[in-house]
């Protein structure tokens, strides 16, 4: 078995303060690997749509790139922060109403991101006048390397580990309990797959015209198999365990529908769109 690398979850610290200002005091401020990571994929996201933006008839131009990054990440993070609550913690948000404004003590979710990046790019496709699902086929492609620099932050912060495991590779994580215990590395999974793969994947479908939705319906078909699939190794979200028939977790019921809407859009895309869409 491997052990957990000895990785500090803080970056760096920015010597400011402490500033007393009447009962509380702030600073000096921790920079987290996990905030970084997060910058990384707003920043890979903006290179990709820059790039994919350059391609002739393309549904983005340059100049609208800034404003969709910016949509998209406000989409990722109200989004992300709302299916947490929602979808793992909501009978503490019933409890305590304020858990969903306390961002800094953790907490995301990806489908919920999705969803919020969805009702954002609705918004802004609705705004620039562009087909909504055009627009979709346009920010698949360069999602995927930032949901991969999200798993990198969450191995860093030593959250969402694996199962035990006796495999060559497992690890050994200093927070699991019990302690002692190897583990899967389930989050290098992830951003292996949903990262790197999905990435390859979606991003060279993309790279010729394609029907109008296919390269969404391939983006959440890819995700929702390669999540689900590692989700057999992955430890059950805490205080929630198996969702249904004793060992579905949460993750995996959520990819269910994602999986269904992927494969409606192939089929909608390929027997009803009318013909092909630079995406």
């Amino acid at each position: 078995m491997l052990q957990y690398p000895d990785l500090n979850p803080v970056a760096f610290t920015i010597p400011i303060g402490p500033i007393t200002l009447g009962d509380m005091t702030i600073g000096p401020f921790n920079v987290h690997w996990y905030g970084i990571m997060y910058l990384l994929a707003f920043a890979s996201a903006w290179l990709l749509a820059l790039y994919r933006a350059k391609a002739p008839g393309a549904v983005i131009n340059k100049t609208q790139v800034e404003n969709l990054i910016t949509y998209g990440a406000f989409g990722v993070i109200l989004g992300g922060r709302f299916g947490y609550v929602i979808f793992y913690s909501f009978d503490q948000w019933m409890a305590d109403p304020l858990l969903l404004l306390r961002v800094w003590e953790g907490g995301m979710s990806f489908h919920g991101g999705l969803i919020g990046v969805i009702v954002a790019m609705l918004i802004y496709s609705y705004r620039i006048n562009r087909s909504f699902i055009s627009v979709m086929d346009f920010v698949a492609p360069i999602v995927p390397l930032g949901l991969g620099f999200g798993r990198l932050g969450n191995f860093i912060g030593q959250e969402l580990w694996g199962r035990i495991s006796d495999v060559p590779w497992a690890m050994v994580f200093p927070k699991a309990l019990p302690e002692g215990v190897a583990r899967h590395p389930s989050q290098l999974y992830q951003a292996f797959f949903e990262g790197l793969v999905l990435f390859i994947i979606v991003f060279w479908f993309s790279s010729k015209p394609r029907p109008r939705g296919a390269v969404s319906g391939v983006f959440l078909i890819g995700y929702s198999i390669f999540r689900f699939s590692v989700e057999f190794v992955r430890e059950p979200d805490q205080g929630i365990g198996f969702d249904l028939m004793g060992w579905m977790t949460r993750g995996q019921l959520l990819c269910v529908p994602m999986f269904l809407l992927g494969l409606g859009l192939l089929i909608y895309a390929y027997k009803f769109a009318d013909g092909k869409a630079k995406n």
